[in-house]
């Protein structure tokens, strides 16, 4: 769980020393693609390649953008581009240089800009260059009419790609350690953004409707879903410790990563169940514990988060018929003892990160606070 400098979660040194553990060890076969301008356009049409949702969007200026597809009529040096083969059907997610390829596929179409987006309504003609540059003005459809020497070079020039590809094991876990740190897009991805793109489905589609619903907002203290989408991964934490708490095993990461990945499409059923589970712990954490729980200092302490919203789950049905009345004050009293609780505070206060932590700080507060 990324904590961040904004406040919303707070740090705990455990949480820390999780995050940066490195995950198993793999095969991974890295080939170089030469693929030329036109093949790389053909590409995109046919969707054979795919920009994640939580890349950036485009947003070069149409100056970068001609200077860029001057490199390629000078024959220049341009950046390569990476990609990540997918096993299921070899398409390639683009892992960096989205504003190189679709500067690409912009130019190619005339237009700049993503389709809907306001800019797309401008014609694409390289401006900003010298003026001596005798590609100033010129667009594709004018190279092809009135250059067709530059318009060949261009369609025929090579973007170096460099695709990736997992062997061992049989399935496409490295992904999550490629994207955190090849990506060089700026900021350094979060966990739950990796997984928003490798682990799409219905089971993500649930989390990202979950994350709106209005008892959890205000356990959140939030309004809004948070951008980096760490309150995404909070839900995601409360399934997978619910359900399968039993086979935790440190990173906290993998076994994020292992039940997303083994849960992405669900029956209809299934996500139904799981989305009256949440919110019927959420509504009953609201009502006996009031809005913001678990920010005991800075922030939402994300180790208390996990072990007393996992409790309520346990018993969320029966506190869901019963009425809040006196028995509110005698879970608040409880909740208090919990976290001033010596041995409950050492696992989720500090850096350790053994196997047997998680499941005792869930099994100590449902002892507090309903046994």
């Amino acid at each position: 769980m990324a904590t961040g400098e904004d406040g919303l979660i707070e740090h705990i040194p455990s949480e820390e020393t999780d995050r940066a553990v490195s995950l198993r060890g793999y095969e991974i076969l890295t080939y170089p693609a030469d693929f030329t301008l036109e093949v790389l356009v053909d590409k995109w049409a046919k969707k054979e390649i795919k920009v994640p949702q939580l890349q950036r969007r485009f947003v070069w200026t149409q100056v970068q953008s001609s200077k860029l597809i001057e490199s390629f009529l000078m024959g220049l040096p341009v950046p390569p581009v990476f990609f990540y083969q997918d096993r299921k059907d070899n398409k390639l997610l683009v892992i960096d240089g989205q504003q190189r390829l679709r500067t690409i596929v912009f130019f190619f179409s005339g237009l700049f800009g993503d389709a809907g987006s306001s800019k797309r309504t401008v014609s694409f003609n390289l401006t900003g260059l010298d003026e001596r540059s005798p590609y100033l003005g010129a667009t594709y459809q004018k190279l092809k009419e009135d250059d067709e020497a530059a318009f060949n070079k261009l369609q025929n020039s090579v973007l170096r790609s460099f695709v990736m590809k997992q062997l061992d094991p049989a399935d496409d876990t490295s992904i999550f350690q490629v994207f955190e740190r090849l990506n060089t897009g700026g900021v350094i991805l979060q966990g739950q953004e990796i997984r928003n793109c490798i682990y799409e489905g219905k089971f993500n589609d649930m989390l990202i409707n979950l994350n709106n619903y209005g008892s959890w907002r205000d356990i959140i203290g939030k309004k809004s879903a948070d951008k980096r989408m760490r309150d995404m991964e909070l839900i995601l934490r409360f399934f997978a410790l619910f359900h399968n708490v039993g086979h935790y095993k440190k990173p906290m990461k993998k076994f994020l990563n292992d039940y997303m990945g083994d849960n992405k499409s669900p029956s209809d059923p299934v996500i139904e169940k799981f989305g009256r589970e949440f919110k019927q712990t959420a509504d009953v954490v609201i009502a006996y514990l009031g809005k913001q729980p678990f920010h005991l200092h800075r922030g939402l302490n994300a180790a208390v988060y996990d072990s007393v919203f996992t409790a309520f789950a346990r018993h969320s049905k029966e506190l869901s018929n019963a009425a809040v009345g006196s028995r509110g004050q005698r879970l608040q009293a409880r909740f208090k003892k919990l976290v001033e609780n010596t041995d409950y505070l050492s696992w989720v206060t500090s850096a350790t990160t053994d196997d047997d932590v998680v499941p005792k700080r869930i099994d100590k507060a449902e002892e507090i606070l309903f046994k």
